[in-house]
């Protein structure tokens, strides 16, 4: 096992490891999603548009976490290596599930959401961790297959929680948590550590190891900082699906858990075929920043149809495109990962979570209350997709951005 980043062999099983570990962690964290905002509205009595802002109140508190915490956890992952800080946050996260599957108020969830932000860096880590394993050219396509993972989550995880929601709303959450603690399991007894003693940094320096040292890592290093920020304009834009989505369907279109949990599993579909089959040949076509691109166009014209689609099946027919989004993330990574070295993969990727934890905070103060005066002025004005042609702008944005900041390294240094 310590020799998994030497050998070619060792890096394929260990790239399999981490894989099981992020589809694991992504489908116990799907289960919850069509299920946790309805428990909120269930604790709201009822009524969505309070629902909608207590909602915001949950996914700003993990943000808020997730900004102190992300720079802290990636430096640390850099120092002490990939594995503990894992499974670190994959504690964290069983935890957070077994709170909100016993909790007898709206203050007890928030407690678990605190929990869960104070250890959540296991996409991040891993991402570092694949950056350890993978050669650089090879990373925009292996970061694709990581984004399977997390679309597998959402194929598997949304339809089973809401079909379990339908014996009962806490169900998912006891199930999700046990998932997660067999996923803990799994880290402890067979993930290798990827990153070699000689390749961490020497010591802990708690002035990087924050928001602000962050983005002066960021910024210090070439042209980081536009492509972080690409990552956060995509970031931001991506709060809209757990910030409204859920509720949004099911004021717009009448949608329960289930046929939610089903039209996020066809959303998984759409996103697992462009990740395990058309990343690979799109990046060795077009290249990193061309994937770059397409996604952010793909993205933008999907959020924009999505918030025109008055009815459920036009909503449907907008997956394909929207599915074209997936994209942007493998290229991305593949750009940010090839320009700093081994023993600082954990740093770009603990600065990255800060930013999403900024985007964590921003998005839901943006599309919560959004919505919810959307949906009170609803006689006055019908305009229930605002929030997401505000995704869209965002997108819109990442892409006239990406068109500046998105060259390869060497063309970037010359």
């Amino acid at each position: 096992m310590a020799d998994a980043t030497e050998r070619p062999g060792g890096r394929r099983a260990a790239f399999g490891f981490i894989f099981a570990c992020a589809l694991m962690n992504s489908v116990s964290f799907g289960i919850m999603i069509p299920v946790l905002p309805n428990l909120i509205k269930a604790f709201a009595g009822g009524d969505t548009a309070s629902a909608s802002l207590w909602n915001t109140v949950f996914a700003v508190t993990w943000g808020v976490m997730q900004l102190f915490c992300g720079p802290v956890l990636g430096m640390l992952s850099d120092r002490i290596g990939r594995r503990p800080v894992l499974l670190i946050s994959l504690f964290g996260l069983a935890v957070d599930f077994m709170f909100m599957a016993f909790a007898p108020t709206l203050g007890w969830l928030l407690v678990g959401r605190v929990l869960n932000g104070l250890t959540a860096a296991s996409f991040s880590t891993a991402n570092a961790y694949v950056a350890d394993v993978t050669a650089p050219q090879d990373r925009a396509k292996t970061f694709g297959w990581m984004g399977s993972a997390f679309s597998f989550g959402f194929l598997l995880g949304p339809a089973f929680g809401g079909w379990l929601a339908g014996f009962d709303l806490r169900l998912p959450f006891i199930v999700a948590g046990a998932l997660t603690a067999i996923n803990w399991l799994y880290g402890f007894f067979v993930l290798p550590e990827s990153l070699a003693p000689e390749k961490r940094i020497t010591r802990f320096d708690w002035r990087r190891a924050n928001p602000v040292g962050s983005l002066g890592f960021l910024k210090a290093h070439g042209e980081l900082l536009g492509l972080a920020t690409v990552g956060f304009l995509f970031q931001l834009a991506q709060t809209v699906l757990p910030s409204i989505f859920v509720l949004y369907m099911g004021y717009r279109y009448g949608w329960g858990p289930a046929v939610i949990g089903l039209t996020m599993a066809g959303t998984g579909i759409a996103g697992v075929l462009v990740q395990t089959l058309l990343v690979g040949p799109v990046v060795a076509r077009l290249g990193e920043r061309g994937s770059l691109l397409l996604g952010a166009f793909a993205g933008a014209a999907g959020f924009t149809a999505y918030g025109l689609a008055s009815q459920g099946w036009m909503y449907l027919a907008v997956i394909p495109v929207f599915a074209g989004l997936n994209f942007l993330q493998p290229g991305l990574q593949g750009l940010m990962t090839r320009r700093v070295g081994p023993h600082q993969q954990g740093q770009l990727q603990g600065a990255n979570q800060s930013l999403q934890g900024v985007a964590s905070v921003a998005g839901p103060l943006i599309f919560g209350p959004t919505f919810a005066w959307a949906v009170r002025q609803e006689a006055v004005l019908h305009a229930p997709g605002l929030p997401i042609f505000i995704a869209a702008a965002l997108l819109t944005a990442a892409f006239l951005l990406s068109l500046k900041v998105a060259r390869a390294p060497a063309e970037a240094m010359a």
